[in-house]
């Protein structure tokens, strides 16, 4: 799950990605189809304890007090208590409406997955042991906006390099990691696991425990504007995992089995992303809605149906016990591999508990959203 937040078209022989944080402009887009519902109506909303989500809502103002919708409510919310969830369940209710969420078929279940913060063994220098860099944002990586001459790309931008009077498309994952890459001399760190690099990427934030010992918090800072691919779903057509059987835990068996073939494997995912250290005062990794994710409490979306900071009720399994899994949550990051309506990738956080539950969750799931009243639909 790459949290990137990446919505492409091809414009240009390029690839044109979206990266705007506030997306769509209307809170949900109308190719989304979702149906009004009553409070009453709601999953165990009388009943559900929603305080421990009030720290997320009150990051997903600090993102969207400016803006027309949310001015008034978010100034209202810094009237309500941070531990009365009656009071919580009314200031909801005052100034949201419930809509469910469904497919473009009409159905209401979606694939619910997971992602984590992870912790990745590394140097600041290049050695025998460590031997895979992280790359920093490359000095040759252009961003081009297309607004002006392109309207109907609003919002997309190209990610490109200059080869003479030529505009190409940036490297992809085969070239950065081909032997004589072309990002030399750009490394951020190296690390000591290809595998764990990669899930890196997927994940977009982590920490690098250096050699005596101390942490390197790293967030995505961009990425070469290339599709992701699942290599989940190449090792499916390649006859070496059944679908049902996919996860990172059973990638990660398959790489200790056949470590000859993993570079290959790896580079069927043209996508690459490039990393920024964190500022020390950051303690969690930032989300596209430019705000600190919270764990178990953010939620990954597809920014063309759901506005990023939006309350959203996900009721899903945890894929650990099966036990039902039915939470207030915000939405607050996007990611390369979260794509359609009813679809959505829980946080987990940092330590083994995150990574257990984020890699073995592929889940069945519902999702209703919360629209402020001033935008909500008719």
């Amino acid at each position: 799950m790459q949290k990137i937040g990446l919505v492409c078209v091809f414009a240009l022989g390029l690839t044109a990605c979206q990266f705007s944080p506030i997306a769509p402009k209307n809170l949900i887009a109308s190719a989304a189809p979702f149906k009004p519902i009553s409070w009453q109506s709601l999953p165990e909303w009388s009943t559900l304890p929603i305080a421990a989500t009030w720290p997320a809502f009150q990051q997903s103002c600090v993102a969207l007090q400016n803006q027309p919708n949310w001015a008034a409510i978010c100034q209202a919310a810094t009237q309500v208590s941070a531990t009365n969830e009656d009071a919580q369940r009314q200031f909801y209710q005052t100034w949201f409406l419930p809509y469910q969420l469904l497919n473009s078929d009409g159905s209401e279940q979606g694939l619910i997955t997971g992602y984590y913060e992870p912790l990745l063994l590394g140097s600041r220098q290049r050695s025998a042991r460590f031997a895979f860099p992280v790359y920093a944002v490359p000095t040759d990586l252009l961003e081009i906006n297309l607004d002006a001459n392109y309207p109907a790309l609003k919002g997309m931008r190209v990610r490109g390099r200059l080869q003479g009077q030529k505009i190409l498309p940036y490297f992809t994952r085969a070239e950065i990691e081909a032997d004589n890459s072309p990002l030399k001399e750009q490394e951020l760190l190296w690390v000591d696991d290809l595998l764990a690099l990669f899930f890196l990427h997927v994940q977009g934030s982590g920490r690098i425990q250096l050699e005596d010992g101390t942490q390197v918090k790293i967030d995505y800072a961009d990425q070469n504007g290339h599709a992701y691919v699942s290599i989940g779903k190449k090792l499916v057509e390649m006859g070496a995992l059944p679908l049902a059987q996919v996860s990172m835990q059973s990638i990660q068996q398959w790489a200790k089995k056949n470590p000859e073939r993993l570079a290959n494997l790896l580079k069927q995912n043209p996508s690459y992303v490039f990393f920024r250290e964190r500022p020390k005062q950051e303690s969690a990794p930032v989300g596209s809605l430019g705000v600190p994710l919270t764990s178990e409490y953010s939620l990954a979306v597809d920014p063309t149906y759901i506005q990023l900071g939006l309350p959203i009720l996900l009721s899903t399994t945890l894929p650990t016990t099966g036990e039902a899994f039915t939470r207030l949550m915000m939405a607050q990051d996007t990611g390369g591999a979260i794509r359609g309506q009813v679809r959505a990738d829980v946080f987990w956080g940092f330590g083994e508990r995150a990574a257990h539950l984020a890699g073995l969750m592929k889940q069945a799931g519902k999702m209703w959203l919360l629209l402020p009243k001033t935008s909500a639909p008719h």
